[in-house]
């Protein structure tokens, strides 16, 4: 065997961990914040590891990750994250058994795209946190050994931490701010929305197709929105470059997007704020933003003022280059990793 043979072997051996088992949550009668309820909501989420049990049978090594706006659990079995889970890495399978939910609205969970369509109801932050409580419930989990979460994973982790701070004892958010979604934040989300509902396609949201003029512009910005300057500027450098990629991106962003889905995923932040409630965030914080971040853009100040009341807190920028991924860097784990680790040590 050749030395390069054998460090490849060793990189796999490195990355490998146990299959994902997926499973569904039915939650009856579940009752929404605006008073509205759904018969059956179904969560459905995956697992990878083996749970440990302490001498009350609850679980003691579990680590949540939650996903982002109209992402699903199913994002972080890509090689580039899912590195993580393998023998001797941060949040090594053999160690810890890590749980991802399609939260709701998301995924294979229930979503207006099943059926209801603009009938579904107006879910918010607050009632998919109750779900992934409830979930962890009835997994028997009863507190999270780390709970990461990325974009609309972050804020969720802010809900959590000032809602439920006995149920996490350490936490990771990645790429948000812990304030009201107000100024170009909710422009552009309200854009998007208003963009889709203009399209006279839309009908409403009972469409026999998909209003693909709205979807488009909606798409558009969500592209935008998530883009590294820096990285596409050297990335796609002509004009014809920069077309090609965009073309490229736009059908991504479009591939199998619901209208209605995509509606009500924007709109779900609009009753987020967790910043009076901060300093009940008593477990060890590891939060981290990066400078390309168009959608929590650093001259803010939010994060700073923020962070700085945390009580075992501590704040992460990640400096723009031509690597990192803008919005998207909270997926990218060597942007972060030794981040994780330490946070890890410490709260132990």
């Amino acid at each position: 065997m050749t030395i390069f043979s054998a460090l490849l072997l060793a990189a796999e051996a490195a990355t490998a961990f146990p299959p994902p088992v997926d499973a569904d949550l039915v939650l009856r009668d579940f009752r929404f914040q605006t008073g509205e309820t759904l018969p059956e909501l179904r969560l459905h989420y995956r697992t990878i590891g083996t749970p440990q049990r302490n001498a009350q049978g609850e679980i003691v090594n579990a680590v949540m990750v939650l996903h982002g706006t109209g992402g699903s659990g199913a994002q972080f079995l890509q090689p580039h994250f899912a590195t993580l889970y393998g023998a001797g890495e941060p949040l090594d399978a053999r160690r810890y058994f890590i749980i991802l939910p399609d939260n709701i609205g998301h995924g294979a969970s229930s979503k207006p795209s099943d059926g209801l369509r603009a009938r579904f109801p107006r879910y918010d932050y607050a009632d998919m946190v109750a779900a992934q409580a409830a979930l962890l419930d009835r997994i028997g989990v009863r507190r999270l050994r780390l709970l990461m979460g990325t974009s609309m994973g972050c804020m969720h982790g802010f809900v959590w931490g000032t809602t439920r701070p006995e149920r996490v004892q350490a936490m990771m958010p990645m790429a948000c701010l812990p304030a009201e979604i107000a100024g170009l934040n909710r422009m552009w989300r309200k854009l998007a929305i208003d963009a889709i509902r203009a399209d006279p396609a839309y009908q409403g949201g009972d469409y026999r197709a998909q209003p693909e003029a709205g979807l488009r512009t909606a798409a558009s910005l969500l592209l935008v929105a998530g883009a590294n300057p820096v990285a596409l500027q050297a990335q796609a450098p002509t004009r014809v470059q920069a077309e090609a990629a965009m073309a490229a991106g736009l059908a991504r962003a479009m591939a199998d997007r619901d209208a209605n889905d995509l509606i009500w995923q924007l709109d779900a932040s609009r009753t987020y704020h967790p910043l009076p409630d901060l300093e009940r965030m008593t477990m060890p914080v590891t939060w981290v933003n990066s400078e390309d971040d168009f959608i929590n853009p650093p001259k803010l100040g939010i994060a700073e003022a923020a962070a700085a009341r945390l009580p075992a807190g501590r704040f992460v920028l990640v400096p723009q280059t031509a690597e990192t991924k803008g919005h998207g860097s909270h997926t990218w784990p060597q942007f972060w990793r030794d981040e994780l680790v330490a946070l890890l040590a410490r709260s132990e």
